[in-house]
């Protein structure tokens, strides 16, 4: 396995970093990473290993705000911004890898960003997979704060509060959790106007899953308290063909980072094998 890093800059300024895993032989496909809410790519070396050893290039870039990329933590000054980031990402990777095909891969928040990009710009993929997309939550049942973040969401924008989460709800592997907790690129940093942001964008993404247009594999955590396994259902249960879902009885929010991660990965490679096959 190789591993490369490289990065750009946006048009404000913003630096953004990029990294990736490579087999050692030709690969078959590029497997492009949207990463979750505080994270950043770097805590998804063993999931490149993995895909690398079944032929697969692993890449991904830190969102902004996140991890090695530039950007207040944990803000966003507009969905579009996002889907923008996610457009120069998959374009720099379609230059370093210009005849493969490429899959979509996002977790947590990513998973909610790559069900939305393929709704929105109609990429160029094999398919799609999407695991703990945060699209039902806790926040849903605590109404007086949903009307918080609309309306500070507004006022002050980019006013950084903690997210609340709690890490030891990602794994029931007490290494992981204390890897993540150790990570100094982790951060519990949300802003009132990303916030917002992400409120107006879930009611969208529901509405429009039954024009989902490419293959898609989305999974949970049974046991997932931070983002709902309902979410996931509801959305699948709209997407009319092209869709498998898979529900992870009693695993946590990170299935990657489980005990059972190796049967996981095992479980996303098959997958895009037989979607390479059918293609």
């Amino acid at each position: 396995m190789k591993t490369f890093e490289s990065g750009w800059e946006s048009k404000n300024g913003i630096k953004f970093f990029l990294r990736g895993w490579e087999p050692d032989k030709t690969p078959k496909a590029v497997v492009c990473l949207v990463h979750g809410l505080g994270e950043h790519t770097g805590r998804y070396a063993h999931v490149g290993e993995a895909f690398a050893q079944a032929g697969y290039v692993l890449t991904g870039f830190d969102l902004r705000g996140h991890g090695k990329s530039g950007g207040p933590r944990g803000h966003v000054p507009s969905f579009e911004a996002l889907m923008q980031d996610i457009d120069r990402f998959i374009e720099i990777t379609a230059k370093r890898y210009p005849n493969l095909p490429r899959f979509l891969y996002g977790h947590s928040l990513g998973g909610i960003l790559v069900l939305n990009y393929a709704l929105r710009r109609k990429p160029d993929v094999v398919g799609v997979i999407s695991t703990a997309a945060g699209l039902r939550t806790a926040l849903e049942e605590q109404k007086f704060k949903v009307l918080m973040a609309r309306v500070l969401g507004t006022l002050m924008p980019s006013v950084a509060l903690a997210s609340g989460l709690d890490p030891k709800t990602l794994s029931r592997d007490p290494k992981v959790v204390q890897a993540y907790v150790d990570d100094p690129l982790n951060h519990d940093r949300l802003t009132l106007g990303f916030g917002k942001t992400m409120l107006s964008v879930l009611p969208w993404t529901f509405e429009h899953a039954h024009e989902f247009p490419v293959p898609l594999l989305i999974m949970h955590g049974g046991g997932d308290m931070l983002g709902y396994p309902k979410g996931s259902q509801e959305f699948a249960s709209r997407v009319p063909q092209n869709c498998t879902l898979k529900i992870w009885d009693g695993l946590y929010h990170e299935i990657h980072n489980e005990p059972e991660k190796a049967t996981v990965l095992k479980t996303m490679v098959e997958w895009m094998d037989g979607q390479l096959s059918r293609k």
